[in-house]
């Protein structure tokens, strides 16, 4: 009570009591070993982080370990689409460079805004993944010896991990090419946004035009004149590949087969399919209509995961309409329980085409064929490298989205720290057994100001393998962290002119 009387005199104070200047002396001493701690803590431009223990690996294995609740694949002939003439050089193919994997995919509403713009601009953006199921801990067995990708027939190819957006193998993947009917997988991911945002519904009736009644190719068999659902229609296109059933719902969701057309040009540029141009709904000969394989893995992609609710319409094996029964041309639905998806394509230039997706111990592949010789050699070809990837190639998830990772020291702050995280859940896809070579940093600039914004970026994190870099992904603020009061401000003002000197001396 004595000291706390006397506060006002401090010089009687430390004349009577020698014990006290020791202590205030000792106090001062202490604050300042905390300000050089402070200050110069989490200044560092990068840090090593160590990554989680391999339990959220998605999948490895051989075929005859893949989980399924398909039913056994029963042999069927199925015919081969009637031919059509299409006029396309492709071009040659882009030089290849080391590769950063990437799961950046556009969510529907972001599709939809850049879409309504007059002038969309490809931009990464993202959009829900999966969650990981279970699977086999990552081995440990040394070097993992990869064979070259199998010999495939076509002209081009890409086969890619649908989480991580790496490529495992690929060829001529950046030529252009004719679609055929792979442009019907645009002509879907139209049609889902419309159905998304319900300016269309399953069960509208679509009146069927003489234009889309005239339409040759392939069809399903509409009558001029007649009012069809929105979802026979659907599976008219997915299914067999009907020409006359994508004019239709062209005609439904635009007004026009060529305002429709706008529409899957400007959701191209939107995923930044750059080497892709459509000229109608259905792939039918133009010069205009062009695609690559890589544009075609990153279509599928936003496919699968912008709209999971209508990824199921690709397994379907059969459709009858106006009793008329077809089946669907992808050999794999047949041959290999794991493919769920997606569309076969045919014209004399364009050659045999296939867009085929498998699931396997929660491992998801794509296999992007063009240019094969026969509908026989397309399915065979895009099975030979699912079965490469699935053989050599394992996808592990690192980080969940919106969890924390690390943490940042900030300036000015009302909160010293801010934790930071991934948007996105965060896959790498590395050879079998080599998880214990990945390395994991964080490079966050070492002096950041409040206020923080939740959701901005403030870093990346990067993940190497064998000290190349592999994988990448911002790192975002997980909370918002708004301006200290005046007396805080001011003692970070303090720790800095510390740090500063600190760093000088």
């Amino acid at each position: 009570m004595y000291y706390l009387q006397n506060l006002s005199t401090p010089k009687k104070l430390m004349h009577k009591h020698p014990k006290f200047k020791k202590a205030l002396f000792a106090v001062a001493l202490g604050l300042c070993s905390m300000s050089v701690v402070a200050a110069t803590e989490n200044t560092a431009a990068t840090a090593t982080i160590v990554l989680p223990q391999p339990t959220a690996l998605i999948a490895t294995g051989n075929l005859a370990e893949a989980k399924t609740t398909s039913a056994a694949p029963t042999p069927t002939p199925t015919p081969t689409p009637a031919p059509a003439q299409v006029t396309n050089t492709p071009a040659p193919a882009a030089n290849t460079t080391t590769q950063v994997q990437s799961n950046a995919i556009p969510t529907a509403a972001q599709i939809q805004t850049a879409t309504a713009a007059p002038t969309p601009a490809a931009m990464p953006m993202p959009t829900p993944v999966p969650k990981p199921g279970g699977g086999r801990a990552a081995a440990s067995t040394g070097p993992t010896i990869v064979p070259v990708p199998p010999e495939v027939q076509a002209k081009a190819y890409v086969l890619i991990d649908a989480d991580s957006g790496y490529v495992v193998a690929q060829k001529n993947a950046d030529s252009k090419m004719a679609p055929a009917s792979l442009t019907k997988l645009m002509t879907m991911f139209v049609i889902s946004g419309a159905l998304e945002n319900n300016r269309i519904h399953l069960t509208d009736p679509v009146l069927i035009s003489e234009n889309a009644w005239r339409t040759g190719g392939s069809r399903m068999f509409v009558q001029v004149g007649t009012q069809v659902p929105v979802q026979d229609l659907i599976n008219g296109i997915v299914v067999v590949s009907g020409n006359d059933a994508c004019v239709a719902m062209a005609e439904h969701v635009a007004g026009s087969e060529s305002s429709f057309v706008d529409l899957m040009n400007k959701t191209a540029a939107v995923l930044g399919m750059q080497n892709t141009h459509y000229a109608d709904a259905t792939g039918l000969p133009d010069p205009q209509n062009y695609t690559t394989p890589i544009d075609l893995s990153k279509l599928t992609r936003a496919i699968i995961y912008t709209y999971p609710q209508d990824y199921q319409w690709y397994s379907q094996k059969w459709m009858t309409y106006n009793n008329i029964r077809q089946p669907n041309r992808n050999l794999l639905l047949w041959r290999d329980p794991t493919v769920d998806g997606l569309k076969t394509g045919h014209t004399d230039d364009a050659g045999y085409c296939l867009v085929a997706s498998a699931k396997r111990q929660n491992m998801r592949l794509i296999a992007v064929i063009m240019g094969d010789t026969s509908a026989h050699q397309r399915a065979t070809d895009a099975l030979a490298l699912l079965n490469y990837g699935y053989r050599f190639y394992e996808t592990h998830q690192l980080y969940a989205k919106n969890t924390k990772v690390t943490a940042m020291r900030v300036w000015f702050g009302k909160y010293k720290e801010t934790p930071l995280g991934v948007a996105q859940n965060f896959y790498v896809t590395i050879p079998v057994g080599q998880y214990n070579q990945l390395k994991g940093g964080i490079e966050v600039n070492p002096e950041v100001n409040a206020p923080i914004v939740k959701g901005q970026s403030y870093g990346n994190l990067e993940i190497r393998l064998n000290d190349q870099l592999i994988a990448t992904q911002p790192m975002i603020a997980l909370e918002n962290n708004p301006m200290a009061n005046v007396f805080s401000r001011l003692w970070d003002h303090v720790l800095i002119k510390v740090n500063n000197w600190f760093h000088r001396s």
